[in-house]
């Protein structure tokens, strides 16, 4: 799994980190550079899907960042009606559509998520997978506050979080349980963030499974 190797980084001064916006994205989806992608459905989220209840399958859910949203179509494809997909370039979204042409298109949005408004949407349960990751680092105190911003109160921010190091300015960006713990509390009550026992063989030992609810 080395996401960032085939992105140029000669220009850097030591650091630095690339410019993570639509751009790139457009480009490494252009390129076919995704190397981040399991190609399937994270099993540690999977096995969170399979234990919610059946009057969970009209709660609204969002995906942001979702990338060719493995996690959406497995939702999708449980009887899940109301997942709504955001990301801030349209080749996943369409490659999505592609594969599932009988998802609601209105519920595939390309978008900016820090754009996102409280007016326009509302969740119960927000899917993180490998969004968090894909970010600068210097927004995520902004990421914490929009989730909070669009989960109604007492929704849940349910996924993983890579516990690693990559040590490079290229995604994946990775950080510590205590970053994280520190970064969420005034925001949300940390129901579980522990080690995953259930990784993707490719991201064994390097995952933190997150269940957390959003303070009032």
């Amino acid at each position: 799994m080395d996401e960032g190797s085939a992105v140029d980084t000669s220009g850097l001064q030591p650091g630095q980190r690339v410019k993570v916006d639509a751009d790139f994205w457009q480009e490494r989806y252009e390129a076919g550079q995704l190397g981040w992608d399991m190609g399937q459905v994270s099993p540690p989220i999977q096995a969170y899907i399979d234990q919610l209840p059946t009057a969970d399958k009209t709660k609204a859910i969002m995906v942001a960042g979702a990338g060719n949203a493995y996690e959406v179509g497995y939702l999708h494809e449980q009887g899940f009606t109301q997942v709504t997909v955001f990301d801030i370039v349209t080749p996943p979204l369409e490659g999505f559509a592609r594969r599932y042409p009988d998802f609601p298109k209105d519920q595939l949005v390309c978008a900016d998520f820090f754009a996102l408004t409280s007016a326009q949407y509302q969740f119960d349960l927000a899917i993180e997978q490998t969004f968090f990751c894909a970010i600068d680092p210097n927004m995520r105190p902004d990421y914490v506050k929009q989730m909070h911003t669009l989960l109604k109160p007492g929704g849940k921010l349910v996924g993983l979080l890579f516990d690693k190091d990559f040590g490079r300015p290229t995604p994946p960006f990775g950080g510590t349980e205590a970053e994280y713990r520190e970064l969420f509390a005034p925001y949300f009550d940390i129901e579980v963030m522990e080690r995953c026992h259930n990784s993707h063989p490719a991201r064994q030992g390097s995952e933190l499974f997150i269940i957390l609810k959003a303070k009032p």
